[in-house]
C-alpha cells in the first residue's frame, strides 16, 4: 500500500507576515468604529509591552509594523465615522428637515415590498445641500427610499430635487432622504456606467424568453443581479448553502476573469499581458456588477483564489489574502463590521489551508479532479458554520453535498450568460440562444437547491448565544484536523460520505412531535399566518399559507399532514397566500375558499395559477365539515366588504374540533370587528387566533368579550410593524387567557386529552 500523504500546505513565516497584518487592521478597524479611545489605549500598550517581550529585531520590526497597520485601519474609521456622522446631513436629519439637495445615484435601484405598498431604495451621495437660507457643499451618503416612480433611476445619474432627510439606523450612511418632488437631472451617467447598465440589461434580454425561475438565477450568477428571483427559491438557497450563488462572491469573479484569461491565451496573449489582461477583466468586473463595498470585496477574494491556484498557490494566496485585508480596510473600514466580509475573508482562509491538503488525501484513492470538487466546498463551508449558525440560528447538512452537484453547472451558466449578453450587444438572436444553454444549467442548479431542501434533514437548530457558538468552532477545528486522516483511508473516507448522505436523506423520529389528540397548530411561519386544524387520518384543514412555501411545507410535514381536502385563504396579502405552493407540494389538495376581495391583484393572480382557478368565495353562515372539523362562514359582515381594504375583508370562520371552538380572524381590524360583534352577540369561543398579527389596531371589548381560554398570535421575530402591541397582548393576559406568540413559542398546538385542553409549542 502506497505511503499516504497528508502533509499540510506549505506555509512559511514570512507567508504569516501578512495575515497578522490583516488580523491587525480588522482589530484596529472594529476599535476605531466601535471603542476609538479604548481601543488606542489598549491597541499603545499591547504593541510596547509586545515589542519589549520580542527578542529578534525582525519580530520587533514586524510587530512595529502591525501596530502601525491597526492604528492606519483605526483613524481611518474614526475619520470615516466623523465624516458621516458630524455634517451638515446628519445634523438636520433628526430635525427632519426638508432640503434641497443634489444627489448622485451610486446603486442600482431596488423594489422594495411592504405590505401595503411598494417602495424603491438606492443609495446616493449629497453633494449640494440647502436648507433653513444657508447652502452646504458636501460628500455624504444617504439612503434614498422614494416610491414606484423612482425604479426606472440610473445608477451614476445626478439629480436635483426637493426631499426630506430622517435619522439611520446604519453607521455607513448619514440620514434616509425622501424625495418630496420629481427628480430634475442635471448629469446622465458616465459612459462607463452606461456601458455596463446596457451590458446587465442585454444579459437579461438573452434569458427573458426562459420561464422563471431559471432566467433570473442567470443575472445574478454574472452580476449579482437577483432583483428578480422568488422568494421561495432564496429560501431553498439558504437552506441548502448555495446563497453566495445569489450574490456576487468571488466565485463570480474568478468564473469571469478565469474564462477570459484563458481566451487571452488562445489569442496569444502571454507574459505580463496575462496580468493585465486579468486587471482589466476585474476593474471590468466590478463596473459589471456595481462599485459597491460588498462587489469590491468579493473582487478582492476573487483575485486571491485566482492567484491561490498559481504555483506556491498557497503561500502566495495567504500573503495576497493578508494584503487584500489590509486594503480592503483602509479603503473603508465599515467592512470589518459586516458579515459578508468575514465570511469571504475565512471561506478564503478555508480554501487556502484545508483545500489542498484535503484534496491530496482523497485523491489516494480517488481521481484528483473528483477529490478538489469534495475538499473545497467542504473547506470554504466548515471554516463558515460557526458565524452562519450564529447568523442564521442553523447548521446546513447538506451544503457540502448542494454545492457539489451544482458545481458543475455554476462556470457553463455564468459564463454563457455573459456571453449572452455581450453578444446580445451586437445580433440579440444569438445572444439568446447562449442564453438558453445558460438557464438549462441554472434549471439543473435550482433543481439541486429544491431537492436538497426537501432532504428530512437539510440543516439542523442551533443556538445562536455564546455557548452553542463556541462548541460549534470548538467542533470544526477538531474536524480541521482529524478529517485530512479519515479523507486518506478509502474505507473511512467513504463511510464518512455515506453516513452524511444517510443523515440527510433517511428521516429520523421526532419523538412527541405531534403530540396525540393535537385539534389545531399556528405554524411559526414568520411574519404571516398559517393555522392546520387536524381532520384525521393524515388530513388537514389549512387556514392561509404564511409568506414562505418552504416553511409551511416543513410544518405540515411535521404535522404529518398528507392531504389538503380544505383550504381556506383569508384575503391576498403575501404574508397570507405566498406560502401555497410549499403547502400544495406532493399533497393531494382540494377546494379553495378565498377573499370576496381579490387584492391586491398579482397576489390574486398568483393564487389563482398555483390553484389552476379551483377557488371559491364561500357564503355568509356556510357550513363545510371535513372528517374531524367543522367550519361555519361568520365573516366579513355583508356590507363590510372594504374596498381598497383587504384586512377587513378578511373571511372569519369559527371552527369546532372534537368538541373545542375556534375563532379564526384573519387580518380583521376595528372596523370589521364593530360590525361582527352586530352580527354574532353573545359569540363564546375557547381559543382566539388574535387578529392582524396581535397589532395595535383592535377592537378590544370584541376581544375581551369572547372569553377565550387561550389566544395565539402568529407573528415573525423582529418584524418592523411592532406586532404584537402590549395594548393588545396585554389585557388579553389579563382577562385570564393564556397567551402565546409563534416568534417566541415556534409552532403553538392545541390538544385534547381527557382532562380537556392544553397547549404545546415547538420552539
Amino acid at each position: 500500500m502506497p505511503a499516504l500523504d497528508l502533509r499540510l500546505p506549505s506555509v512559511e513565516i514570512r507567508d504569516l507576515r501578512m495575515a497578522a497584518a490583516g488580523a491587525a487592521a480588522w482589530l484596529g478597524g472594529l476599535g476605531g468604529l466601535l471603542a476609538p479611545r479604548a481601543a488606542l489605549l489598549a491597541g499603545v500598550v499591547a504593541g510596547l509591552l509586545a515589542l519589549l517581550v520580542a527578542g529578534r529585531p525582525g519580530l520587533r520590526r514586524a510587530i512595529a509594523a502591525w501596530l502601525l497597520v491597526a492604528l492606519a485601519v483605526g483613524t481611518s474609521a474614526v475619520l470615516r465615522d466623523m465624516s458621516v456622522g458630524g455634517g451638515p446631513v446628519a445634523t438636520l436629519a433628526p430635525m427632519r428637515s426638508a432640503v434641497d439637495a443634489r444627489i448622485t445615484i451610486t446603486s442600482d435601484p431596488r423594489e422594495v415590498s411592504g405590505q401595503f405598498s411598494t417602495s424603491v431604495v438606492m443609495r446616493a451621495v449629497v453633494t449640494h445641500l440647502s436648507a433653513h437660507g444657508t447652502s452646504y457643499a458636501v460628500h455624504t451618503p444617504v439612503l434614498v427610499i422614494a416610491d414606484e416612480t423612482w425604479s426606472g433611476t440610473r445608477l451614476g445619474s445626478s439629480l436635483h430635487l426637493r426631499g426630506r432627510l430622517a435619522s439611520a439606523d446604519g453607521h455607513d450612511v448619514a440620514a434616509v432622504f425622501t424625495p418630496l418632488s420629481p427628480p430634475v437631472r442635471v448629469e446622465k451617467p458616465s459612459v462607463l456606467w452606461r456601458g455596463s447598465g446596457a451590458v446587465r440589461a442585454s444579459i437579461r434580454g438573452a434569458v427573458s424568453h426562459r420561464p422563471m425561475p431559471e432566467r433570473a438565477l442567470v443575472p445574478a450568477l454574472v452580476d449579482g443581479d437577483d432583483t428578480s428571483m422568488p422568494d421561495e427559491v432564496a429560501e431553498e438557497f439558504r437552506t441548502t448553502g448555495l446563497t453566495h450563488l445569489l450574490a456576487v462572491s468571488g466565485t463570480n469573479l474568478t468564473l469571469v476573469v478565469g474564462f477570459l484569461l484563458i481566451v487571452g491565451r488562445w489569442c496569444g496573449v502571454r507574459g505580463r499581458w496575462q496580468y493585465v489582461l486579468g486587471a482589466l477583466g476585474i476593474i471590468g468586473f466590478i463596473l459589471l456588477a456595481r462599485t459597491e463595498p460588498s462587489v469590491v470585496r468579493a473582487a478582492a477574494m476573487g483575485t486571491v483564489a485566482l492567484i491561490g491556484m498559481g504555483s506556491n498557490g498557497t503561500g502566495r494566496g495567504i500573503r495576497c489574502l493578508g494584503v487584500a485585508v489590509v486594503g480592503l480596510l483602509v479603503w473603508d473600514p465599515w467592512l470589518c463590521t459586516t458579515v459578508g466580509f468575514a465570511l469571504s475573508v475565512l471561506a478564503t482562509s478555508g480554501i487556502l489551508l484545508l483545500g489542498p491538503g484535503w484534496s491530496r488525501a482523497l485523491a489516494n484513492w480517488m481521481p484528483m479532479p473528483v477529490a478538489q470538487a469534495i475538499a473545497v466546498p467542504t473547506a470554504a463551508q466548515l471554516a463558515c458554520t460557526p458565524i452562519v449558525a450564529a447568523i442564521s440560528g442553523q447548521v446546513s447538512l447538506v451544503a457540502v453535498v448542494a454545492n457539489l452537484l451544482a458545481a458543475p453547472l455554476v462556470a457553463p451558466a455564468t459564463v454563457l450568460g455573459l456571453l449572452g449578453g455581450l453578444i446580445g450587444l451586437v445580433w440579440m438572436p444569438a445572444g439568446r440562444l447562449c442564453g438558453w444553454v445558460a438557464c438549462w444549467c441554472a434549471w439543473g442548479i435550482i433543481t439541486v437547491a429544491d431537492r436538497c431542501a426537501r432532504l428530512s434533514l437539510p440543516a439542523i437548530d442551533w443556538g445562536t448565544t455564546v455557548v452553542p457558538v463556541a462548541l460549534l468552532t470548538v467542533l470544526c477545528v477538531g474536524l480541521a484536523v482529524t478529517l485530512g486522516p479519515v479523507f486518506a483511508r478509502r474505507w473511512s473516507g467513504f463511510s464518512c460520505c455515506v453516513v452524511m448522505v444517510l443523515v440527510v436523506v433517511v428521516p429520523l423520529p421526532s419523538p412527541g412531535w405531534p403530540p396525540r389528540g393535537w385539534v389545531m397548530a399556528v405554524c411559526d411561519v414568520g411574519q404571516g399566518d398559517a393555522v392546520v386544524l387536524n381532520a384525521g387520518e393524515g388530513r388537514g384543514v389549512l387556514v392561509d399559507a404564511g409568506p414562505d412555501p418552504a416553511l409551511v411545507d416543513k410544518c405540515l410535514a411535521r404535522l404529518d399532514v398528507e392531504a389538503l381536502p380544505l383550504i381556506v385563504l383569508t384575503h391576498f396579502h403575501a404574508d397570507h397566500v405566498d406560502g401555497l405552493p410549499g403547502a400544495l407540494a406532493g399533497r393531494d389538495s382540494g377546494e379553495v375558499l378565498v377573499s370576496a376581495l381579490p387584492e391586491p391583484p398579482q397576489r390574486y393572480r398568483s393564487v389563482l395559477e398555483a390553484t389552476r382557478g379551483r377557488v371559491r368565495v364561500p357564503a355568509l353562515g356556510e357550513v363545510r365539515r371535513v372528517g374531524q372539523v367543522t367550519l361555519q362562514v361568520v365573516g366579513p359582515t355583508p356590507g363590510v366588504v372594504f374596498r381598497g381594504d383587504p384586512n377587513n375583508s378578511s373571511i372569519v370562520l369559527v371552527a369546532e374540533v372534537h368538541g373545542i371552538r375556534i375563532l379564526l380572524t384573519g387580518d380583521e381590524e376595528p372596523e370589521a370587528q364593530e360590525a361582527f360583534v352586530k352580527a354574532w352577540p353573545g359569540l363564546r369561543i375557547d381559543v382566539l387566533k388574535i387578529p392582524h398579527h396581535g397589532s395595535r389596531h383592535q377592537d378590544m371589548r370584541h376581544l375581551l368579550s369572547l372569553d377565550a381560554s387561550v389566544a395565539i398570535a402568529s407573528l415573525g421575530a423582529d418584524n418592523d410593524y411592532g406586532h404584537p402591541a402590549p395594548s393588545t397582548m396585554d389585557p388579553l393576559a389579563e382577562s385570564g387567557a393564556a397567551t402565546f406568540r409563534t416568534d417566541r413559542d415556534g409552532d403553538v398546538l392545541v390538544l385534547r386529552d381527557g382532562e380537556g385542553m392544553k397547549v404545546r409549542t415547538r420552539d
